[in-house]
């Protein structure tokens, strides 16, 4: 009911704006007038930017928005009998039947006062009690609730709740329906942060929504063979001054701090909006692995603990130059700092070849990231028909420092200490100009130009001297066009994007030659999709895709991102970029107690990207964990979610999925030996979120996971499963909620696994999972919704003739 009715009061503004800038014809005697004004029912205010909407027949004639003052005029009506409809977000619709004839044309409705709808309004609070999941065509939308937020402290700690999604709980390592070639967007727009930071960074309070876009059509970056995940972060666009609060602490084996407050001022041609998030807390983690390569046999533990703090603030202004015209700024800041230390310890079988060792090391990192964001929207006389310019700059600039020492393990003397300094500075520019233009009422057009510039420069120093250093630099340059038709019960749309992908890279490293590597490729990426509607509960959609996967900054460079005494992390330059062809077939069935959406999917994936282990060939003593380009494989799908209300006390959100794949490629499956190695490989992920309504203030919710375990050509992933329990507590009149959450009742969650190539080995890493949330959250300020309309890039909302 919600959505529907956002969808209708949108529709009205649009309409409204265009009734108000079409050309006026010449008043004359015989034209009719509805002239009134709009009041709040319980307070008599007069209230801005209401719908009025006049119908005849059920079809729309006119329509206006009211004044600052809630007034409002509409004229050249013709003599005949009409309805007058007042639509304004978060209040009840009002409906007027009046006629205009030659003896009276002028009709003053006088004063309307319309009441608030308190099912509606509980939509509009900055932070909800209960995260809600709303299936679209090609995405699932997850609106995040107190009972997300209160999951863990950062986005990263959430995301593991959230369907047909895992976060990697050692690397940070996100993945979409078990593929980690998935692209993450903050507000629509990529990162020059790495995925896999930014998520520990984004403090979970300062996020309104989370969108998994599964196969997204031309309109969009190419970009991820899974799909798109877009991070929303909160702003607010009531009018007048309204804000929230929300402050939560975590307790695990140290106290952590998670809080936000969003603001927001909206008067007039402005709405001025920012939220501030913190995020403060020591972290830890414990693995162990036993590890049975031939004549090194070894028990490898490790203890790393790190204290991080995160700043994240969002600025923005939205400026009304009038109806059709709309500009809008904002801009992102990150500031991230971390100190660590840790230690690995390796103690061998035997002693006779092999020394036992202990490295302590301690590591500081310091990291800020910028985004600047600015938009200009043309909304021409016809609706829908738009014309919108957008430049996005983004900065990351990454500095870290890291000591290591290497001890003998049973004296404690020393062998050596080195150094390891890092500095990252990544710089992205975006440009976009897309177009809309409906055709016809069942045909749309839509044409667009992106224009992107990535540059990043990583620098090595090693004991204070310089060592190595790596650029890379790629330019974008991209057209897309999509036509949409409608046909009664079917919908369809087809379009094609085209990009120029141009790549320089360069390698320098002391004493050794320059690697250089060059890419110039011309891409067409299809996409289509068909919706069938055969009734109002029922909907299938079939889509069609061609993505891309490009070598990220982190898989292709090749200084160590990380070091332990027996293993180095670092990337490959030789990478090629993979191709997946993405076909997907969802079905929506609305049921009495709420929505269920199965879908199955197919993959054909051109030279995937695999993380792999072989031997350092320059220090046999260690191993490389880096990256490699698989043969073509295929994987497949199958999904099942629901969002359902099985009393009026009890609603769940549930989500089943399994996929089945087939990994082959070149990998070493033993000391210095390579062969050709190919799998299958089933997974299997299970979730239920359940809220349990207890009285009208106070809930209750049940959360439960499962993982299946995983399989690729050199490692097997154990399971993993857990239990959450949480409650809240609504005070203050309803602007206040008091929450509580136990993560991991039963203490089961880790990460084990176990491998036999190159050598058996199998291990695990255990994390602070089983932890205590209480917090608080606070909603001040009474006035309503008056959403602009963004783009739609960065609401991720397919667009097509049919509303496909």
């Amino acid at each position: 009911m919600k959505i529907k009715l956002l969808v209708v009061c949108l529709f009205g503004t649009m309409l409204s704006m265009q009734a108000q800038n079409s050309v006026k014809a010449k008043f004359n005697e015989k034209s009719g007038t509805i002239t009134g004004k709009v009041i709040d029912k319980k307070t008599s205010e007069p209230l801005s930017y209401v719908n009025v909407v006049v119908k005849a027949a059920d079809k729309y004639v006119n329509g206006v928005i009211t004044s600052e003052q809630g007034t409002f005029v509409i004229k050249n009506l013709d003599s005949k009998n009409y309805v007058v409809e007042f639509q304004f977000m978060g209040y009840k619709t009002v409906s007027k039947t009046i006629a205009i004839t030659a003896d009276k044309l002028a009709i003053d409705l006088h004063t309307i006062a319309i009441e608030e709808d308190a099912i509606e309004l509980q939509g509009v609070n900055i932070v909800s009690e209960k995260s809600t999941i709303v299936q679209k065509i090609d995405r699932k939308i997850i609106n995040v609730g107190q009972d997300l937020i209160s999951t863990g402290a950062t986005a990263s700690e959430i995301m593991n709740n959230v369907p047909s999604v895992s976060v990697d709980p050692q690397t940070n390592a996100i993945s979409l329906r078990g593929n980690s070639n998935v692209k993450v967007l903050i507000d629509g727009k990529p990162s020059t942060i790495d995925a896999s930071q930014i998520l520990q960074q984004i403090p979970s309070a300062s996020i309104k929504q989370i969108e998994l876009i599964t196969n997204p059509s031309a309109k969009y970056n190419p970009e991820g063979m899974s799909g798109i995940i877009n991070i929303i972060l909160n702003k607010n666009s009531k009018i007048g001054f309204n804000g929230s609060i929300n402050n939560g602490i975590t307790f695990g084996l140290t106290p952590k701090v998670n809080s936000a407050f969003d603001l927001n001022y909206r008067n007039g041609k402005f709405n001025f909006y920012g939220n501030y998030g913190l995020n403060h807390g020591k972290r830890n983690n414990r693995g162990i692995i036993d590890s049975q390569e031939e004549n090194r046999e070894s028990t490898q533990t490790f203890k790393f603990d790190n204290l991080n703090t995160s700043h994240l603030a969002k600025v923005g202004v939205d400026y009304y130059l009038d109806d059709n015209n709309t500009f809008s700024f904002y801009t992102n800041q990150v500031f991230f700092k971390a100190k660590g230390n840790g230690a690995t310890d390796v103690d061998y079988v035997s002693n006779n070849t092999n020394i036992d060792l202990i490295q302590p090391y301690q590591n500081s990192e310091n990291n800020q990231g910028q985004t600047y964001n600015i938009d200009y929207k043309r909304n021409f006389k016809k609706e829908g028909h738009t014309l919108e310019l957008e430049a996005n700059y983004g900065e990351d600039d990454s500095k870290e420092n890291a000591i290591y020492t290497n001890l003998l393990r049973d004296d404690r003397s020393l062998i050596n200490t080195f150094t390891n300094d890092v500095r990252v500075l990544s710089k992205s520019t975006i440009v976009n100009l897309d177009y809309v233009n409906p055709l016809t009422e069942t045909v749309k057009l839509e044409l667009g130009l992106e224009l992107r510039d990535e540059t990043t420069n990583n620098n090595l120093f090693r004991d204070d001297v310089y060592g190595s250093n790596f650029t890379y630099d790629r330019n974008i340059y991209s057209g897309y066009a999509t036509l949409g038709k409608q046909w009664k019960k079917w919908g369809f749309q087809a379009g094609a994007r085209i990009e120029r992908y141009d790549v320089t890279a360069l390698f320098q490293q002391v004493g050794e030659n320059d690697g250089q590597f060059k890419d110039d490729i011309l891409s067409i990426y299809p996409s289509s999709f068909l919706n069938y509607n055969p009734s109002e509960n029922n909907s299938f959609n079939l889509s069609f895709s061609r993505r891309v996967d490009r070598p990220s900054i982190d898989q292709v460079n090749p200084i160590r991102e990380w070091s332990t005494a027996t293993l180095d992390s670092e990337g490959n330059p030789n990478l090629i970029p993979q191709f997946t062809n993405s076909f997907e077939l969802n079905y929506t069935r609305k049921t009495k107690i709420g929505s269920i959406t199965s879908g199955v999917f197919y993959r054909r994936i051109e030279d995937e990207i695999t993380r792999v282990l072989f031997t350092n060939t320059e220090n046999p003593n260690k191993q490389i964990l880096s990256y490699a380009n698989f043969d073509n494989n295929n994987a497949y799908g199958i999904e099942v979610s629901g969002n359902l209300d099985f009393r009026k006390w009890w609603s769940a959100n549930i989500s089943v999925d399994a996929y089945q794949k087939k990994v082959k490629g070149t990998i070493e499956v033993a000391p210095g030996t390579y062969a050709f190695e190919a799998i299958n490989a089933t997974a299997f992920n299970a979730r239920i979120n359940n809220t349990f309504k207890i009285t009208k203030d106070f809930k209750a919710q049940l959360f439960g996971m499962y993982r299946g375990r995983d399989r690729s050509i050199q490692f097997n992933v154990a399971d993993m499963w857990k239990m959450d329990i949480g409650t809240s507590y609504n005070i203050l009149k309803g602007n206040g909620t008091i929450s509580a959450h136990f993560s991991d009742v039963f203490n089961t969650m880790q990460f084990a696994f176990d491998n036999d190539r190159p050598y058996k080995a199998q291990g695990q890493f255990n994390w602070e999972s089983q932890t205590v949330y209480v917090g608080f959250n606070y909603r001040f300020g009474s006035g309503k919704n008056k959403a602009i309309e963004r783009k739609q890039r960065d609401s991720n909302e397919a667009q097509s003739g049919g509303g496909l």
